[in-house]
């Protein structure tokens, strides 16, 4: 027992020491998790930069929505000589609304630096984020041209719901992330990322939840319906069943099959659905097709992943 005791100590000595190497900061052991292994490994730096496609697309989107400039006047560093977004600006918003987004943009900053400065990255790429963009996936969504277009940074509700349409996409990505992610270090700012995407998620829903009922002028369309839609259209894009789910669902999908509101998306179980990459890029392309690029990133998306599906047909 004796021995045993003394090499698990060692073990736990070794792989905080680990940490402090990768890192460069010096660690307090009793505050660190004993960690073993590599910290990073190929296929982690591929996955967690692919990532990095959608953080910069919430970043832009949070940025100007609240402040009316995004991440080159920010932290101009971290796009690394990447286009200024297409059509993204200042959004009419409540007080309260905008200090939320001003937040989950500033979250995004950070998110960007974590990345970039763990497993390294790629010039921000090409992002669209007009209100034309947003008109054409409302209008694949609800399966006719809303007349006025739908405009996401009209006011607070136009972008709660065009909001609704980015974080999660990251969050799936991030659980589907995480079986293949091996290395200590690139686990643990995975599941750093997973938890601030999933909270930033769960405000936006719930935010919605509260006005569920409310009809979108001057469409005549209730919040709700806006985003079962939404959850409908990607989960067509992605053409791999039910791994998106609105407001309000039949009872079989609530939760433990006893509701039909529904104000976290979750599978049977409760727990978070997860996307593939190639999932990820059929939806954020807005094509249904990983190899043809649109939508939010219309020249397609960086680093190897979704460079090796442009490559092939």
């Amino acid at each position: 027992m004796a021995f045993v005791a003394v090499r698990v100590l060692s073990l736990f000595l070794l792989s905080t020491a680990a940490v402090a190497t990768v890192t460069g900061v010096a660690r307090n052991p009793a505050c660190e998790s004993p960690a073993i292994g590599a910290p990073v490994f190929p296929l982690d730096r591929d996955l967690l930069q692919f990532a990095l496609n959608l953080e910069h697309t919430e970043c832009d989107f949070f940025l100007f929505g609240a402040l009316g400039r995004g991440l080159d006047s920010v932290a101009p560093e971290l796009a690394m000589g990447g286009p200024p977004p297409i059509g993204a600006r200042k959004a009419n918003l409540d007080a309260t609304t905008r200090l939320i987004v001003e937040e989950f943009g500033y979250q995004e900053v950070g998110h960007l630096r974590a990345i970039k400065s763990t497993v390294g990255g790629f010039p921000r790429p090409q992002l669209d984020l007009s209100a034309h963009n947003f008109a054409n996936i409302m209008d694949n969504a609800l399966g006719c041209h809303l007349n006025p277009p739908f405009d996401p940074y009209a006011d607070t509700l136009n972008y709660l719901l065009a909001s609704y349409v980015i974080p999660y996409m990251g969050l799936v990505a991030y659980v589907g992330a995480n079986p293949n992610t091996n290395g200590f270090v690139a686990k643990r700012l995975l599941a750093g990322l997973l938890a601030v995407e999933a909270g930033q998620d769960a405000i936006i829903r719930a935010i919605l939840y509260q006005r569920k009922h409310e009809l979108v002028a001057p469409y005549n369309i209730t919040v709700a319906e806006f985003t079962d839609r939404i959850s409908e259209l990607r989960n067509r894009l992605a053409m791999c069943g039910v791994r998106d789910e609105g407001l309000l669902v039949p009872r079989e999908l609530g939760a433990e099959a006893r509701l039909s509101t529904n104000i976290l998306s979750a599978n049977e179980d409760s727990l978070g659905y997860q996307r593939t990459p190639a999932e990820v890029l059929r939806v954020v392309y807005g094509t249904g097709s990983e190899h043809v690029p649109g939508g939010f990133l219309p020249k397609g998306g960086g680093g190897k992943i979704a460079r090796a599906f442009l490559a092939s047909p």
